[in-house]
């Protein structure tokens, strides 16, 4: 028996349960002509039942899950195939794992011969400790389908029941969300110290020149990286803050405005869909549009108007490209928050002798403003967070200037480049992505908190 198998015939419980449930509760509900009445109907009986039979057995299978990996381990290491195997750590799991292959039927034969003398071993013990689990959850099963059945009476409240389990799933999944952020956030900081550990905050916070290339040798030129940050967050803030947001949120806010309060019906319904395509188009794709045609475009117009260090890689071709994908962000929010808009506000306005464009301008757009706001911030962290453009259109160099036609690089790129291969943890080159990592996530906090705080003042002044 397997983990899926013990899953399959848990939920033949539950349903064999619910059913059981269903038919007491209907044949109750039938004879309450003699006085009583059922408190719940029966499909709230077949729920209660359904439930507690399936989700006690399923928490006890996924929490038996990582157990049988470590007991199947230590089963295969303990038999005679198992102790002969190498003293390496890294030479174990990988036999290891080759022998879950093999026993799993994913490979025929692995690298090393070991793997498949220990494939037979493998597929025992996991055979043997899964039916435990496997039993073990059939048991639970069984036990909350009878607590289940035995409770369908008059008097039982199982509609009750049902809300509470699927409170209690409600409060599993806001924890597991909040538990997986927190998770994030120590990952981030628990490396983050050891960088700053050999990397002073002042030299990260402050520099201006980013060249984390560390020595192979003691004599070697440029032994010791250079690790300012600033020259990154600046390219980050030049081509998703500033460039970008001039060519997204412009067109995003005119497009939604003309398509709720210009636009007919018909033409509504062509180009709103037509528009938010913007947003599903893969971003290797823009990069490759950056990179081919706006970036070579962009580099002849710098030449054109006398500047001569333009290149073929520069923030404005990558900003403007990077602003045409975020337009969908920006439109969609701006257009529910017009169309939410009441419209005695609108009729108001006009009825005292206001233009309509006079109340789009002072009525309209005032009151929609959280909405708004909140699209440019979703717009921002989406442009904020975009790699692939960059490294096609922007280059890699982390070049500290304002001029839009020169090369500059952005946060994820480094994170990228930094993590790209095989790379040890314990240089002060890898371990910068997270302190990266974690300014960052600083920062996007922040720019959330600002945007929260405008939001909740202008949704005061318009209830």
């Amino acid at each position: 028996m397997t983990l899926s198998v013990a899953l399959l015939a848990v939920l033949l419980v539950a349903a064999v349960a619910s059913a059981i449930a269903y038919r007491r509760a209907s044949a109750l509900r039938v004879a309450r002509a003699k006085g009583a009445r059922l408190n719940s109907l029966p499909i709230y009986h077949a729920m209660f039942a359904f439930l507690w039979a399936a989700l006690p057995a399923m928490i006890v299978l996924a929490a038996w899950s990582p157990v049988q990996s470590r007991l199947v381990d230590q089963a295969v290491l303990a038999s005679p195939e198992g102790r002969a195997l190498p003293d390496s750590d890294i030479q174990r799991q990988s036999i290891l794992g080759e022998a879950q292959d093999i026993a799993r039927g994913k490979i025929e034969a692995g690298f090393n011969p070991e793997s498949t003398a220990l494939a037979p071993r493998y597929h025992e013990a996991n055979g043997k400790y899964a039916a435990i689990g496997g039993a073990f959850a059939l048991l639970v099963a069984l036990a909350g389908a009878a607590f289940a059945v035995t409770r369908v009476k008059f008097e039982f409240r199982a509609r009750s029941g049902v809300e509470r389990w699927v409170m209690l799933l409600l409060m599993a999944a806001s924890t597991v969300a909040i538990l997986t952020t927190l998770g994030i956030v120590l990952s981030l900081l628990f490396e983050s110290l050891r960088f700053f550990g050999m990397v002073s905050p002042t030299e990260f916070l402050f520099g201006t020149s980013w060249s984390p290339q560390m020595a192979l040798r003691p004599d070697q030129a440029g032994s010791s990286g250079e690790f300012g940050s600033v020259p990154l967050f600046w390219g980050t803030a030049f081509i998703g803050a500033i460039i970008a947001m001039i060519v997204a949120i412009p067109l995003g806010l005119m497009s939604a405005i003309y398509l709720t309060q210009y636009a007919a019906p018909r033409v509504r319904a062509w180009l709103k869909p037509i528009l938010e395509i913007l947003a599903g188009v893969p971003t290797v794709v823009y990069g490759y549009f950056a990179a081919l045609t706006v970036a070579p475009i962009v580099r002849d117009f710098g030449l054109s108007i006398g500047v001569t260090s333009a290149s073929s890689e520069s923030a404005l071709a990558a900003g403007l490209v990077m602003g045409i994908m975020i337009i969908p962000f920006v439109s969609s929010m701006a257009d529910d928050s017009i169309a939410a808009v009441p419209q005695a506000m609108r009729d108001g306005s006009l009825a005292v002798g206001a233009t309509k464009s006079e109340t789009i301008k002072k009525v309209v757009l005032p009151a929609a403003l959280p909405g708004v706001v909140g699209g440019v911030l979703l717009a921002v962290s989406r442009a904020i967070g975009e790699t692939m453009i960059v490294v096609m259109a922007a280059g890699l160099s982390a070049n500290m200037t304002a001029n839009p036609f020169a090369a500059v690089t952005t946060v994820t790129v480094q994170i990228v480049q930094l993590l790209t291969g095989d790379q040890e943890f314990d240089s002060a080159k890898t371990l910068a992505a997270f302190a990266l990592g974690l300014l960052l996530f600083v920062i996007t906090l922040i720019l959330n908190l600002i945007a929260l705080t405008v939001v909740r003042h202008y949704r005061e002044a318009y209830e």
